[in-house]
């Protein structure tokens, strides 16, 4: 099975760089899921019913988040009824919608997805190793293919998360700091492992944002508002191959193209 994750999409220019190339990527790599962060997908900070929607219609099968989901409140009731769009599980259990998709490939295999949110440097949730490993054992009831989007800021953590459930997951793929890392590699036992994917959006930026707007803000110290930049669109995310018998990964390749 080949799984796109597509990292981190940026405002209205991250939404450009999907419309004008995600279609292709598809169609290249023969892909049978494909999952995109979409977090900052409005205006850089949230994602709103009408922008998911947005990104489902252009081939996205599933939709994970991260600390920014909140932003947009009209995206609460949304949650309740969209099952394709996810917020980190270890969030508490009360706050609308879920951190675990089961659905099936375009092929009719059947896979799960997992969202968590790491606490180093981040809001301190429910512990994501404990919630991250409950979810996995009931995911693997139903299928061994298990797709995590760990969402934190700490390497250390992402990589500590891959190696405490390697083996029994087929991947782990870092979102949150935008910034794409070269560490792809296949763990010992079998899963799939990057830092970070990278963020698809204007990369002549701050993170996503107009770098002027973002150097105040350390200069000045004061709340500034930030605007996504437009320059330099990239796609970036990571193309995985998985054993669908075994759910363990045989390949994992960055992408980074632009846009």
């Amino acid at each position: 099975m080949r799984i796109l994750f597509v990292g981190d999409v940026f405002g209205k220019p991250g939404r450009q760089a999907l419309a004008g190339k995600l279609s292709g990527v598809i169609a290249a790599h023969d892909v049978d899921f494909c999952i995109a962060n979409a977090e900052n997908a409005a205006g850089g900070f949230g994602v709103t019913p009408q922008v998911a929607e947005e990104m489902l219609a252009l081939g996205i099968d599933l939709l994970t988040s991260g600390n920014h989901i909140w932003d947009k409140r009209a995206i609460l009731p949304y949650l309740e009824r969209q099952p394709r769009l996810l917020r980190p599980h270890n969030y508490p259990q009360a706050n609308p919608g879920t951190g675990v998709y089961i659905g099936t490939s375009r092929r009719g295999v059947p896979l799960g997805v997992l969202n968590l949110q790491g606490r180093v440097f981040m809001p301190m949730l429910n512990c994501p190793f404990t919630v991250g490993k409950a979810a996995v054992e009931n995911i693997r009831k139903q299928t061994p293919i298990i797709i995590v989007d760990f969402h934190g800021e700490a390497s250390s953590e992402k990589q500590a998360f891959a190696w405490y459930l390697q083996g029994r997951i087929s991947a782990v793929l870092g979102t949150h700091t935008h910034v794409q890392t070269a560490d792809e590699r296949i763990l010992p036992k079998g899963t799939a492992y990057i830092t970070d994917v990278g963020m698809t959006g204007p990369h002549d930026s701050v993170i996503g944002s107009v770098p002027d707007l973002a150097l105040n803000r350390f200069l000045l110290q004061i709340p500034i508002r930030l605007e996504p930049a437009n320059n330099n669109l990239r796609l970036c995310g990571a193309l995985l191959e998985i054993d669908e018998e075994t759910g363990l990964a045989d390949q994992i390749t960055r992408i980074n193209i632009p846009a």
